[in-house]
């Protein structure tokens, strides 16, 4: 395991830290399988724990590569998607319905899904979705996304202040936990909305038949 501390440290103790934090947030919204949430959470760790990074410059390039990122996504959209949501017409109402009535929730909580932000945000470019209700959602969305990825950063820290690498394990380990969780919860939803209606939910007892 030793070559592996020494790998993240020298990558997180390095002065191109911040340039890695903010391209990897940035297509994290595009190419969803980078680590842009352990970088953080990895580079918060060693600034507490180290002094070095600085964590209010890690804190910023996370959040701007958020926003970059999310409008990639958005630009993404209007240039590749559009013609193909065209080709299907019959969804296009539903989803331009669900857009208008709570657009900025859909692009906020997407922040928070694995492979959710690729899709609402490429969505909302491909839609025409207004930039002016686009953007102020994608910045709280960022700001909120990358303080959770700071204060389990700082949770990892303070549980192994002097041994970083098990404090950014930590830290990665409660992120994937509260993922597993948020996604578990989503599926229970969708499962819910999707029972027909007037069906008794699960458990529920039948009525005794009247005499």
């Amino acid at each position: 395991m030793t070559w592996l501390a020494d790998l993240v440290e020298t990558s997180l103790l390095s002065p191109w830290v911040y340039l890695a934090v903010f391209v990897f947030t940035a297509l994290d919204s595009v190419l969803p399988l980078l680590p842009s949430e352990t970088l953080v959470i990895g580079a918060t760790v060693y600034a507490v724990t180290t002094g070095t990074p600085l964590l209010w410059l890690v804190t910023v390039a996370a959040a701007l590569g958020a926003v970059v990122g999310d409008h990639l996504g958005y630009g993404l959209g209007r240039l590749v998607l559009r013609r193909r949501m065209a080709a299907d017409p019959d969804r296009l109402p539903r989803v331009r319905r669900a857009l208008d009535e709570r657009g900025g929730q859909l692009i906020v909580t997407a922040r928070f899904v694995p492979g959710g932000r690729t899709a609402v945000t490429t969505g909302c470019g491909a839609l025409g979705f207004p930039l002016s209700r686009f953007t102020p959602a994608t910045v709280l969305a960022a700001v909120l996304w990358t303080a959770q990825g700071v204060l389990i950063g700082l949770l990892g820290a303070a549980t192994f202040a002097h041994d970083p690498l098990m404090g950014v394990l930590v830290g990665v380990g409660v992120a994937l936990l509260i993922t597993a969780v948020g996604e578990l919860v989503r599926l229970v939803r969708r499962r819910r909305r999707a029972a027909p209606a007037g069906a008794p939910a699960p458990h529920e007892p039948h009525p005794a038949p009247s005499m």
